[in-house]
């Protein structure tokens, strides 16, 4: 029940509304606006910034003070701490597991990675130079084609059954769109490999020789994995549970998830630092500090991609953990000499001390460095979001599974109507 109430007086009527106020645990306070429509009027929020569009236990960000918290615990206790998989239980069910629940998740994660064997012939449907996001929308779309056993979305076992299978088979199904696009031959997951390593090894793996999936790198992907798992109602967030809203099974949801994360402005942000780089070239100081110079002039276009964040007005809380990692990749493989890395490190040691970088807090953000990370793996720039999505399908799955346990309401925004008014039709 709500304490307080906030007073709306409205030209045209006679008494003023009354608008309950909610507090949640913490974060600001935020009015229920539902009692507008019964006076004949609602609010406008073009893109929804200021509108909470549900109430939700997953996922607290504090973009002031650079805050992000996954059930009340810091992204970067976690990711220094925890794995990817401990996450996943994390966000699906609200509480850490036990180490024996831990061993029984992982363990059911592990033997769901394989897919139906009829599903590989869906790729050949593909052109092979098709972009690795539009194969992952449709093939994650099909999978209700092959998993229709579990899909009544009012048994919570069923929705229990297709989260695991989304998170297994992710990795899985990221890597054949890699494998098809190079005309490599799909690799089937291992059941001794970790999850990240198990990435690592169906995308580099070929049936000449042994693949060993170095630790370091196995380390960075699933720091990468946990860094992108969730990140509150984003865009591709809010696309899952307006789908979801309407009945639809999770699998369609979490391909419109995917659609959704496509978009350039949301899931093309890493992809969009290698073109940066590719963009300034050359590698020396009197380029970089040219590109430096038009970035600060506003009437140029260009842009550096990676800092700042349109939700933090701090440094990324999950950014410094990235960078460390970032470090310790470069470090592993002897790129700290690469051109195009030099590049990237000198424009991270002048956004972190020059004055017009640092007033504006323009600081390095994760895709920053993912970005980095993941050219350094040699995973090409086209399957950069198809990880981001990959990453992101636990956060998913877990708000489509929080919205429809709960009392779900199906979402229909409304509009301000600004086209023409009621006319007839011209006489013949």
């Amino acid at each position: 029940m709500a304490d307080k109430k906030a007073i709306l007086t409205v030209p045209g009527l006679d008494d003023p509304i009354e608008l309950p106020i909610y507090n949640g645990t913490v974060g600001p306070d935020v009015i229920d606006v539902r009692g507008l429509t019964s006076k004949g009027m609602f609010t406008y929020d073009p893109g929804f910034v200021s509108t909470a569009s549900c109430e939700s236990e997953i996922t607290y960000i504090d973009g002031a003070k650079g805050v992000l918290l996954h059930r009340g615990y810091p992204i970067d206790q976690l990711a220094k701490q925890s794995d990817y998989i401990e996450l996943c239980y994390l966000l699906l069910n609200g509480e850490l597991p036990s180490p024996e629940d831990k061993k029984s998740f992982e363990s059911t994660i592990t033997y769901h990675t394989m897919v139906h064997e009829q599903l590989t012939q869906f790729f050949k449907g593909f052109r092979r130079d098709a972009h690795p996001m539009a194969i992952l929308c449709g093939v994650v779309g099909a999978l209700s084609a092959f998993y229709h056993d579990s899909l009544d979305i009012k048994n919570p076992r069923d929705r229990e059954v297709s989260a695991f299978r989304l998170i297994a088979k992710m990795p899985t199904i990221s890597a054949m769109c890699y494998k098809y696009s190079t005309g490599q031959p799909f690799v089937y997951p291992r059941n001794d490999l970790s999850y990240a390593e198990n990435f690592l090894h169906m995308m580099f793996s070929t049936p000449c020789e042994e693949y060993v999936p170095n630790p370091v790198l196995a380390k960075a992907m699933d720091r990468i994995f946990m860094l992108h798992a969730d990140h509150e109602q984003n865009a591709s967030t809010s696309t899952v549970r307006l789908t979801g809203s309407t009945g639809a099974n999770p699998f369609a949801c979490i391909a419109a998830g995917i659609a959704a994360l496509w978009g350039p402005s949301h899931g093309g942000a890493n992809e969009a630092v290698l073109t940066m780089l590719d963009e300034i070239g050359e590698d020396s100081e009197d380029n970089i500090q040219r590109f430096i110079a038009k970035a600060k002039d506003k009437d140029d276009p260009f842009r550096l991609m990676g800092f700042g964040h349109r939700v933090y007005r701090n440094f990324d809380p999950r950014a410094k953990v990235m960078k460390e990692t970032c470090d310790e990749v470069l470090k592993e493989l002897g790129l700290e000499n690469d051109p195009q890395l030099h590049i990237a490190k000198r424009l991270e040691e002048i956004a972190l001390e020059d004055e017009y970088f640092v007033k504006r807090q323009l600081y390095p953000n994760v895709d920053f460095y993912s970005g980095i990370i993941l050219k350094a793996i040699g995973i090409p720039t086209n399957m950069f979001t198809v990880i981001f999505a990959l990453s992101r399908t636990v956060g998913w799955i877990s708000h489509w599974k929080e919205m429809v346990s709960g009392d779900n309401k199906i979402g229909r925004p409304r509009q301000l109507y600004k086209g023409s008014d009621m006319r007839d039709y011209p006489a013949k």
